[in-house]
């Protein structure tokens, strides 16, 4: 597995309350918000990276402490990477699963834009290096795998990206209750509307543009760039898909999980 140095494997003690979900900028931003009963203040006034801080970021330790009880953080760590006190700890997992083939395209054009991280290539060579795990935290199969099969009983839920896109009040709601919040359907309703991709975009404190340009440059791509479902479309070819479902689905073969989305 690919690791690279600008994110260090984390050995922070994990305490029952809090919350680490796994996957994209969008439950960062609504899973405070359901911790808060739907409180607008911190996610107006706080930067995403500080409200609910990455597992595998130098900054965690700077913050974490300071965080308001129930604590949310999140990370891209496979299930391996998670300290020994989080196995054996009550802390619940929102896992977020994204059609791999818009996690590519989203991922390349990160990759243009973070200059921590090393220039992608073509769009065929980034597919290749995507496939052979040749990436930050290696194979998004293997990824899927550690959490699909970590004994985690009911600490976790699964959740999907497309899911989130079609009906976001819904989707809050399965958190919510997998969290233990009585939210009423007011408040499910107002933490939606903030989440939705044009209020999220247009929030400085969740957009990543306070972000140093030494570190992201907004000018070669946005952070929020479409938050749609599909995108993949508009960039594979029939060669790229053929090439991508082979390998994914023989990376798959075997596990006692199937994928929500058809790799054709």
């Amino acid at each position: 597995m690919y690791v690279s140095p600008y994110w260090k494997r984390c050995n922070l003690v994990i305490l029952p309350n809090i919350f680490v979900f796994v996957g994209t900028i969008w439950m960062q931003e609504i899973l405070p918000l359901v911790l808060s009963g739907g409180d607008l203040t911190r996610v107006q006034t706080v930067v995403n990276w500080d409200r609910a801080p990455w597992l595998e970021e130098t900054r965690l330790a700077k913050v974490v402490d300071k965080l308001p009880s129930p604590r949310a953080l999140v990370t891209h760590f496979p299930y391996s990477f998670m300290p020994p006190s989080f196995r054996t700890s009550k802390a619940k997992v929102v896992y977020v699963m994204r059609n791999p083939k818009d996690i590519l395209v989203s991922s390349y054009y990160f990759h243009q834009m973070a200059a921590f991280l090393e220039d992608p290539g073509t769009f065929e060579e980034f597919m290749e290096k995507f496939l052979d795990g040749r990436i930050v935290f290696g194979k998004w199969t293997d990824h899927v795998k550690s959490w699909r099969n970590a004994e985690l009983g009911d600490r976790i839920l699964f959740i999907t990206y497309e899911e989130m896109v079609q009906d976001l009040p819904a989707s809050i709601r399965r958190i919510s209750d997998f969290l233990h919040k009585n939210l009423s359907e007011e408040v499910i309703q107002k933490i939606a509307k903030h989440c939705s991709f044009q209020s999220m975009k247009a929030n400085t404190m969740s957009n990543f543009s306070l972000c140093p340009k030494e570190y992201m440059d907004n000018d070669k791509s946005h952070f929020l760039r479409k938050g749609i479902a599909g995108d993949w479309k508009n960039h594979f070819n029939s060669d790229h898909l053929a090439r991508f479902k082979s390998v994914i689905t023989k990376e798959l073969e075997g596990e006692n999980f199937s994928l929500p989305w058809s790799l054709d």
